[in-house]
Parts: C-alpha cells; sequence; structure tokens
C-alpha cells in the first residue's frame, strides 16, 4: 500500500511540474511561432497557434532595416562589463565584510536592504545632471556607472551571506599551511561561494539588460540604444507592427536563456564541489 500511495503522490507531483512548465514556456513558443507567421496570417488569424507557411521576413526586417542586432550588441556589452565588474566588487567586499569586518558589515547590509525601499526613478534627476557635466550622456560608460551604483550593493548583500556559510575552519587551516590571505580568498573561498557568485552574476545580467528607464533617460541615439528602448521604440504612435515586435522580443529574450543555460551547472554544483578544487 505504501508503494501504491507513494507512486500515486509521485504521478501527481510530475503531472503538477509538467503542467507548470508548459503554463511557463509557452507564452514564449507563442511569440517564437508568432514571429515566424507570414503577415497576413499574423494579422487575419492571430489566435492560431501553429502556422501555416514559415518566414523569417519579420526577422529580416528587424535585423537589417532597423538595426537592431546593433542595440543587442550594445545591451551585451553593457550587460557583460556590468555583471563583471559587479562581481569582481561585491566579491571582494562581501569576503571583507565577513571576515575582517564582521560587526560593521552586519550594520552595513542592513543599510542596503533600506536603501533599495526607495524607487530608482528618485534619483533620475541627480543621475542625469551627473552624467551630463562629466560629459558622459549617451555613452555606454555612463550607463555601467548607473547600473553598478545599483547592482554593486545588492550584490554585496547576496554574497555576504554565501560567504557567511563556508567554515572559516577551512581558511585557517590554509593559513596554517602557509597561503596567504589573498590565496585563501581566490582558491578556496571564491570555489566554494561559486554558486553563489554565479546566482548573483545572473541576477545582474538580467536586471543591467531589461534595464529600461536610465537607458531611456540618458541615450537618445539610435545607434546606442539598448534593446529595451529599442524595443519600446517599435510601438509607434497609430500603426504598431506585431510581426517586427514579436520577432525583435525573440532577439531580446534568447540571450538571457542562452546565458543562463551556458552557467546553469554552476548553479546546480554544491559548494563542496568547489572545496575538492
Amino acid at each position: 500500500m505504501r508503494n501504491k500511495s507513494k507512486w500515486f503522490w509521485d504521478s501527481i507531483s510530475h503531472v503538477y511540474l509538467i503542467l507548470l512548465t508548459v503554463i511557463s514556456v509557452f507564452p514564449l513558443v507563442w511569440i517564437i511561432l508568432s514571429s515566424v507567421k507570414e503577415r497576413g496570417e499574423l494579422t487575419g488569424n492571430p489566435t492560431k497557434f501553429w502556422p501555416s507557411t514559415f518566414t523569417l521576413d519579420y526577422y529580416k526586417h528587424v535585423i537589417t532595416e532597423l538595426g537592431f542586432m546593433n542595440n543587442i550588441k550594445n545591451s551585451i556589452i553593457i550587460s557583460l562589463v556590468t555583471t563583471l565588474i559587479a562581481i569582481t566588487i561585491a566579491s571582494l567586499a562581501a569576503y571583507g565584510i565577513c571576515r575582517f569586518f564582521p560587526k560593521v558589515g552586519t550594520l552595513m547590509s542592513k543599510l542596503i536592504v533600506v536603501s533599495y525601499v526607495f524607487p530608482p526613478i528618485l534619483l533620475a534627476i541627480p543621475y542625469s545632471i551627473v552624467m551630463a557635466k562629466i560629459g558622459l550622456t549617451n555613452t555606454g560608460t555612463g550607463l555601467i556607472l548607473v547600473y553598478l551604483s545599483f547592482s554593486v550593493p545588492y550584490a554585496v548583500w547576496l554574497l555576504v551571506g554565501f560567504f557567511k556559510a563556508i567554515p572559516i575552519g577551512i581558511e585557517e587551516a590554509a593559513q596554517v599551511d602557509g597561503a596567504s590571505k589573498f590565496t585563501v580568498f581566490t582558491k578556496i573561498a571564491l570555489p566554494l561561494a561559486a554558486p553563489g557568485i554565479v546566482a548573483t552574476a545572473i541576477y545582474t545580467f538580467i536586471n543591467a539588460w531589461n534595464e529600461f528607464l536610465y537607458a531611456l533617460i540618458l541615450i537618445n541615439n539610435t545607434e546606442k540604444m539598448t534593446v529595451a528602448v529599442a524595443l519600446r521604440s517599435l510601438n509607434g504612435a497609430e500603426i504598431l507592427d506585431w510581426g517586427d515586435m514579436m520577432a525583435a522580443s525573440v532577439l531580446v529574450v534568447v540571450p538571457s536563456i542562452v546565458f543562463f543555460c551556458f552557467i546553469q551547472k554552476k548553479i546546480a554544483g554544491g559548494l563542496y564541489d568547489g572545496a575538492e578544487k
């Protein structure tokens, strides 16, 4: 009876998870299929799921005529640079807080969380004035600096918890064997905190990739726009070309999915995988 009961509830769990997966994936599949429909089919029968004829006309129009690939390149560069700099700074800061200033670090972590109560739009005007005075409007550098001001504090707060979970005895044993503090940090602490670092990197990358407000305010040059602003610009005042919108949406979503798939094994890895290294 126990085996039958276990089998029944396991089956229910699997069906439930499959149903949630279908619901989650369905919007993305719908967008992809809509982006390869013919123009007449998309506007004439928009609720039809499977296209009668597949075409890449919308992608050709978005890439060649609208120059959307240039916007994607801008977002990739800005998001990757923001992520690399933020993770580097946050890893050093979080480790220093945990190992050298634990009491002050606890207070700092609380202040960081409190600072996120205020909406980002409150800093829109001050940031615009500062960037204009230092000549960084309409530049990726200015946008990266703004993103870092939001990404680094939260990344530090996230990583503090991961570094605290590392047994200090492992680091002390390495120091007894002659390892320097920097060696302990790079060879022991970082590998052990790798799952947390990767998760924080994903958060930072996706936030920078999807950010809209400051990209809209600080950059008004079409060639330097990020994908979030470029995608919004496809929504005309009177006419909305759904085909172009669907194709552009696919081009925006795919890099995030590829980025996540590339590093998902790092997330699944346990803390002790790094200890073996």
